[in-house]
This record gives structure tokens, sequence and C-alpha cells, in this order.
């Protein structure tokens, strides 16, 4: 058996918590494949581009089954394959089109775009996505696949392969569609069981740029699962045309002229092909557990198809393997990115704290497709995200929601960093909205909020109200930002009936009395009751509701043109009670 720790779980019921579930099954059966040995999961990604927040739940699926082992003591290991000697598939939007030339060289042979750092393509997309996940406490073990395949590590596999090509073109053949009626009709079909909402999304549901290739068919020369890079021009524009089992003479032709013929056992310039070479590093790594997008999992795709050739080919295990839905993304359309707008965990990073953004994926089975919010939801999700945290508080809390909230606020390694007072998402985002995000005037209002225990640095709201900040600046349009009055509108509050004036007279000689959130809260929805002949308790009735309102909009047009803005106590304390009274008396 496995030596284990006494460590605490998350959740004792698998009934309710899908990732307990997970890990009850990846502990059996790696009992059952290699007892006393690590455990592996295992996700790939491609450094092809921008790496979206649907290709996370690639990662988080996985690192949340390998926390929960670690939690019970289990020594679990969690590789991330970089599919960074992938082919270079085509230059995305707003980069030179003269990046065209690199089309089909490894993606660590491509430069990086114009004006970065890193030392080629691949480099440039893994580095954000890296310094994502350390900020999201996922622990895990990084494979460079270009270095893999470059270093000659494959070099059995790769020969094992060849010499069983027959036999995985025999089982390629079972699942193949090119070409057959009906072949397209039935990935959209498959598609559209999870269809996301728009273009942008669709770009976001793509897996790896590994998907789209070829199962390695040849034609009239023969099925060979390996593709050289040309030695020439680096590009896998290649045919092979014959291979000799005993000496390991393969040659092959490239569309740029060249022709060679290379021993196979000494040579490091090529890989298997998608199919083969899924499965091949299934036996490799030894992995328990990995899960695959629906592009992967219809019929005839990679990792059906890969269930196969583990098994017939390579004497290995298929992984379980759940599928996961897309990721949707609402607001998408105000980011910008080099795919149209997908944004990636760097992006939601910056207008949303860690714990959260594990949550989304923590809360969900991976079979259910979910929206990260980028426009006004986000102020929602937040509000969610806190009335959880109290019910966690209070005991109140259903078991699943509890083991969410856990793998979202910490792993096995420890706590994830945290904003010592969180106060409300929509509040923080309306005060950085309108003090400009000005240091002084932000924290006197967060003062007021609660005069008997009044926040005293903005040190103690962050990174919350940074993050807040962030969300301001970056994701709400210009016209939709909230901008005080500097002078009375004189022309409004002339034309204002005596009912009119008397609730702004109420509200005025209220302030003092009221000023903190809770009172100006009190204050706001009292004066419409006063004015009813209520109580300010009353229970509100629809014709006060009415009243309301239009007491609310009154507000709001004299204090910034609107009929609509931040929440009223919030607002009235950003204002500040002097220039209130200055924007209010008739």
């Amino acid at each position: 058996m496995t030596a284990r720790k006494e460590v605490p779980t998350v959740a004792q019921s698998t009934e309710t918590d899908w990732v307990s579930r997970f890990a009850d099954e990846v502990i059996a059966e790696a009992e059952r494949r290699a007892p006393g040995k690590p455990i592996v999961c295992a996700s790939g990604l491609s450094p092809s581009g921008p790496i979206h927040l649907g290709n996370l739940r690639e990662v988080m699926t996985p690192h949340l089954v390998a926390d929960e082992i670690r939690r019970r003591g289990y020594d679990c290991v969690h590789i991330l394959s970089w599919d960074d000697y992938d082919r270079y598939r085509k230059v995305p939007a707003g980069v030179d089109p003269s990046w065209s030339e690199h089309i089909g060289k490894p993606l660590t042979s491509v430069p990086a775009p114009p004006g970065s750092s890193y030392a080629n393509w691949a480099e440039h997309f893994k580095a954000p996505m890296i310094e994502a996940l350390s900020a999201m406490g996922i622990e895990f073990h990084g494979i460079s696949q270009t270095e893999k395949y470059t270093s000659g590590a494959y070099r059995e596999q790769i020969l094992h392969a060849m010499h069983h090509r027959e036999q995985i073109d025999a089982v390629l053949d079972r699942y193949r569609t090119k070409d057959k009626p009906g072949a397209k009709d039935a990935k959209k079909q498959q598609q559209k069981k999870q269809k996301p909402v728009d273009e942008a999304e669709l770009e976001a549901a793509e897996g790896s740029g590994a998907a789209a290739e070829d199962d390695g068919s040849a034609g009239g020369a023969g099925y060979y699962p390996y593709k050289p890079y040309c030695s020439v021009c680096e590009r896998d524009l290649t045919t092979v045309t014959s291979y000799d089992d005993k000496t390991t003479e393969l040659t092959y032709t490239c569309a740029c002229g060249h022709a060679e013929t290379v021993l196979l056992s000494e040579h490091n310039r090529g890989k298997l092909v998608w199919k083969v070479d899924w499965p091949m590093r299934w036996a490799y790594e030894g992995v328990v557990f990995e899960p695959s997008g629906v592009d992967h999992s219809s019929p005839g795709s990679s990792f059906v198809v890969g269930g196969q050739i583990v098994r017939e080919v390579f004497g290995g295990d298929q992984p379980i393997g759940p599928m996961y839905a897309f990721v949707g993304i609402s607001g998408m359309a105000k980011m910008s990115s080099s795919k149209g707008g997908v944004p990636t965990p760097a992006d939601a990073l910056e207008i949303m704290e860690a714990p959260l953004l594990r949550w989304l994926y923590a809360r969900r089975r991976p079979n259910q497709s979910f929206k990260i919010a980028f426009d006004q939801e986000i102020q929602r999700t937040y509000d969610e995200w806190d009335a959880l945290e109290r019910k966690i508080n209070d005991g109140s809390a259903q078991p699943a929601d509890s083991a969410a909230y856990s793998r979202a606020t910490r792993t096995a390694g420890g706590e994830l960093p945290r904003t010592p007072r969180p106060l409300p998402y929509r509040m923080l985002a309306s005060v950085v909205d309108i003090t400009t995000g000005h240091d002084e005037q932000t924290l006197r209002i967060l003062g007021e909020l609660d005069p008997a225990n009044p926040v005293t640095s903005l040190d103690e709201t962050r990174p919350r109200l940074d993050r807040a900040e962030r969300w301001i600046t970056t994701q709400v349009p210009a016209e939709q930002r909230t901008r005080v009055r500097d002078e009375p509108d004189t022309e409004l509050l002339a034309s204002l009936g005596e009912t009119e004036r008397e609730s702004l007279r109420l509200l005025l000689d209220g302030l003092d009395e009221h000023w903190s959130l809770d009172g100006l809260t009190t204050l706001v929805y009292g004066v419409p009751k006063l004015q009813a002949g209520l109580s300010a308790d009353a229970k509100p009735t629809p014709e006060l509701k009415v009243a309301q309102r239009a007491f609310f909009a009154l507000l709001y047009q004299l204090l910034v043109g609107r009929d609509t803005g931040p929440r009223l106590p919030t607002l009235l304390l950003a204002v500040g009670a002097d220039r209130v009274r200055k924007l209010l008396v008739a």
C-alpha cells in the first residue's frame, strides 16, 4: 500500500463533492496499476497563442483532484505537458503577416511576437500562464515536449510505434471519418451539445492545437505515425517515403524540395502524430487521471482512439478522463487579445482574487459549463462568494459548498493569500469609480462606512480593492463611469414640486445623524416612508416602492446627471456631506 500521512480531507461525502469522488476512483485505480508509486495526474496545453480561461479547465480539473489526493496523504504529481513541439499553424490577428513564413515549424522554433522579450513563440505564451498558475496556488511539474523529443527521451517509443505502424493504422482505420459522408455533421452535433454563444466563445472552446493534427495517413507510400521536421526549412511539410525496421533508415521529402535519409535511431527532429503521441505519453508517464475537452471526446477523436492505441500498441492503460465542458465569458467583447478578445487567467486575476477564480472551477462538475464575468455580473459573483463565506463562518453552508470553498481558499500546501478585510466588491468598485482611484479620498470614504470599526489603512482592503479598481478602469465603458456634478443642476432644482423639495429637506436634515453606510441606507429608504406617514421600519408596499424609485432617480439626476448609478448610500458617502448639501439644496 502507498504510505499515508494524517491529513484531513476536504469532504467526507463523495455524493455531493465531485472532486472527492474522482479522488476515490483515482486512488483505487493507482493501487491496481502501480501500488506504492506516486499517483500521476496530467494536463496538456499548447502555447500556440494566448492560453485562455477555457484552457484553464484543462489544468484546474486535475489540479483539484491531485490536491485532494495529496490532502489525504498520498504522493501525487500533477504533470503539465507543454505541447511546444506542435507545429505553428496560423498567424493570429495583430501579428505581422510575415510570420506566415514560420507556419509548419515547431512553436519553439518560431520567433516570439514583435516586441516580446522571450526566446520564442512558445515561451512568450507559456510565461503568463505559469505566472497565473503560481498566483492560484497550482503546483505542477512542467514538461516541455520540445525538450523530450529533441533529447531523444522518446526514441524507444518512436521506434516501437514505427515497428507497429500497421497495427496503429488498423486501429485508426476503425475510427477514421475523413471523407466519409456525415463526418462533419457528426462533429457539429457533438459541439452543439455544449454550444458556445458566439464566435469568441467558440474560439475559447478550442482545445490543444495538437487536436487538429492528422493521424499520419500517407496514402500510397504506406502509413507512418512519425512526422519529421525538415532539416533545411525546419517545417513539417514532409512526407515519409520509406522506412526500414532493421536499420531504422527513414527517407522523407519536403515541400521545400529537400529530401534525405536519416537513422531514426539517432534522429531527434520530428514527433509522433498526435493520435499516437498522446497515448504514448500516457504509457510513458503512467498517467492515471487526465481530463479532455469536448473536441477530444467525440467518436473517433484523439481520446477515444488513444484508448485503443495505448492498450493495443504501448501496453498501457487509458487514464480516467472526464470530458469537460466549455467555459464561457460574459463581457469578453471589452477585452482585447490577438484572438479577438478571449481573456486569459492573467486577465481574470487582474479583476478578481485567486480564491474566487479557483471557486468558479471547483463548484461546478467538469461536464457543467459556466461563465466567468468580466462585466457587471462580476459584482453578483462576488456577492455570492461573500454570502458563502458568511455561511461557512456560521456553520450553515451545505457540505458541497463547504468543500468548494475549502478548495478555493487553500491547497494541500497551505492557505492562499486573502484580503484581511473583504469589503463588498460592488462597494469598492463604486468608491474607486467616484474617486478615480485617489487614495486619500478612498480611505476617507471607507473609513466612514462603519464609524464603530473604521478602515484605517487601504492595505486592510487589498488586494480586493486593487482588483475592483482594475475592473473599473479596464472593463467599464467611459459612458458608464460615474461623474459627480461639479455644480448644482439649478434648472432641475427650480422645477421641483413641494413633495420633491420636502424629500430633499428630509434627506439633508438626517445626513449628520445617519452618516455611515447602514445609517444612510436607512435614511434614503426611509424618506419616502416618512412622507407617506409611515414609520421608518414599515414594510414596503407597491405604492411605496414606486415612490422610492422616483426619489432615487431624482437623487441620481441631481448628483450624477443620470437616472441610475452606484448604490445611493455608497454614492452619498463618496460625494461627502458638504458636497451633497451643495448639490441638493433647492
